[in-house]
C-alpha cells in the first residue's frame, strides 16, 4: 500500500537528521550554511538571519552556488519543517551531501520561540522584472541584488573605460554611481566612449553621462564630480564609496589614488588601453599587491604613450570596462575570484589573454605603512607626484 502523504512525510524524518532551532541560532554565522527552502512570497515575510534562500523546486540546480563544499554543514528550514526534510533527502541521498540537517519547526517554531527574524527589503514589481535575470543565478539571487543596489561605485573618467563600466553597473543595478571628469564630449570621444551621443558634443561628460545612466535605471543615482581630481579634493571624493574604478590615463593621478585608495582601505578595479592591448587587475588594499607593488617607478614616457599620441581600437575600452565592470559586482556581491594579485593582459590582435601573478612588496613605499601613515601629515597631504613621474621620464 502507498503510504499517504503524512505516513511520507513521517517516514522521511526518520531517515534524516533534525536539529532544534536553539541548536541553529547557536551556530548562526559559524561555518554552517543555512538554506530557506520556501518559496519567494513566504521569504518576504521574514526569514532567519544570514539564511540563504534556495526555492526546494530550484535546489538541485542552485545548491551549490549557497554550499560548493559537500562536506560543509547545511541547515535547511521551511515553514514546518516538512518541506526541509524532504530537501534534505534529496542533498544526502541524490547529491552527496554528507553533513545535512533540517530544521524542527521551521520559521514558524523559530519565531515561537523569539529568535530574530530578518525581514528582506521589498523589490518593487519594475524591479523583478528588471533584475530577473540576476535572481535567478544562485550565486547573485535577491540578496546579492540588494547588496548592488545598497553599492556606492566611483567611476574615475567617463571616457572609454568610464563608458562601458558605467553603463554596465547601471544596467546591473548599483544604486549609487559617482563619475569624475572634467572633460566635454567631443566628436573624437565618440569612437569608443559610448555612454556619450552625436546630439551632446560640448556637453560636461558627466552630465552627458547621468542622461544615458538615467535613461537605462531609474534606479541608479548619479553622482556627479566635474572636477580635476588631485591632492587636495581626492580624500573628499573617493571617501565613502565601496569601491573605485580607476580609468585614468596618467601615472600621477594612478600613484595618488593608490595613496589614498590604500589609506582609506578602498579596493581599486584598475584598467588601462593602448593601441590593441589592455591590461586589468583588482588592487585591495592590505589583501593584495598595491599599485606601487606592480609599479614601483612609472616607466619612461616614452614606453607610456597616451591613447591620444598613439590611437586606440575603438571596441577595445569595451573589452576591458566590462572586465571591470564584472571585478565589480563580484566585489560587491562577494563571490567568485577576483584579480586580486593577478595582472590580466589581452592583445586583441590575436584574441589572446595572459595571466600574470602579481605579490605584495614587503618594502613597498605605500602598503608596507599603516594606513594612517600613508600621507606626510595628519591632514593626508600626499607627494608630488607630477615631480615624481616627471623625474623617472
Amino acid at each position: 500500500m502507498t503510504p499517504s502523504g503524512a505516513e511520507f512525510i513521517r517516514q522521511v524524518k526518520t531517515q534524516v537528521d533534525e536539529v532544534d532551532p536553539a541548536q541553529v541560532n547557536e551556530v548562526l554565522g559559524n561555518r554552517a550554511v543555512v538554506v530557506d527552502v520556501r518559496e519567494t512570497e513566504e521569504v518576504a515575510q521574514g526569514k532567519v538571519p544570514g539564511a540563504v534562500h534556495v526555492p526546494r523546486g530550484y535546489l538541485e540546480s542552485r545548491i551549490e552556488g549557497a554550499a560548493p563544499d559537500r562536506s560543509q554543514r547545511v541547515i535547511l528550514y521551511c515553514a514546518s519543517g516538512n518541506r526541509s526534510a524532504l530537501a534534505a533527502k534529496t542533498l544526502r541521498e541524490d547529491l552527496g551531501y554528507e553533513n545535512v540537517e533540517s530544521m524542527v519547526g521551521g520559521i514558524t517554531l523559530w519565531k515561537d520561540r523569539g529568535y530574530e527574524v530578518e525581514v528582506p527589503r521589498a523589490f518593487s514589481p519594475d524591479q523583478r522584472q528588471r533584475y530577473s535575470r540576476h535572481f535567478l543565478l544562485p550565486e547573485i539571487g535577491e540578496e546579492g541584488q540588494q547588496k548592488l543596489l545598497d553599492a556606492k561605485v566611483l567611476l574615475l573618467g567617463a571616457g572609454g573605460l568610464g563608458a562601458p563600466t558605467a553603463l554596465y553597473l547601471a544596467a546591473a543595478g548599483v544604486g549609487t554611481l559617482g563619475i569624475v571628469d572634467d572633460d566635454v564630449v567631443d566628436v573624437s570621444n565618440l569612437q569608443r566612449q559610448v555612454i556619450h551621443s552625436t546630439s551632446r558634443v560640448g556637453e560636461p561628460k558627466v552630465d552627458s553621462a547621468e542622461a544615458s545612466i538615467s535613461d537605462l535605471n531609474p534606479d541608479v543615482d548619479v553622482v556627479k564630480y566635474e572636477t580635476r581630481m588631485g591632492a587636495a579634493n581626492i580624500m573628499e571624493i573617493i571617501e565613502g564609496y565601496d569601491v573605485v574604478v580607476d580609468g585614468l590615463d596618467n601615472f600621477p593621478t594612478r600613484y595618488l589614488l593608490n595613496d589614498a585608495s590604500v589609506r582609506l582601505k578602498i579596493p581599486v578595479v584598475s584598467a588601462s588601453i593602448l593601441g590593441f592591448d589592455g591590461q586589468i587587475s583588482v588592487f585591495a588594499p592590505y589583501d593584495g599587491p598595491c599599485y606601487r607593488c606592480l609599479y614601483p617607478v612609472p616607466p619612461p614616457a616614452e614606453l607610456a604613450p597616451s591613447c591620444g599620441a598613439n590611437g586606440v581600437l575603438g571596441v577595445l575600452p569595451g573589452t576591458m570596462g566590462l572586465l571591470q565592470a564584472t571585478e565589480v559586482i563580484k566585489l560587491v556581491v562577494g563571490v567568485g575570484e577576483t584579480l586580486v594579485g593577478r595582472l590580466l593582459l589581452y592583445e586583441a590582435l590575436g584574441a589572446t589573454f595572459t595571466e600574470l601573478k602579481v605579490r605584495r612588496d614587503p618594502d613597498c613605499p605605500i602598503c608596507s605603512r599603516e594606513p594612517d601613515e600613508i600621507a606626510d601629515d595628519e591632514m593626508g597631504v600626499f607627494p608630488d607626484y607630477e615631480a615624481f613621474c616627471a623625474a623617472a621620464g
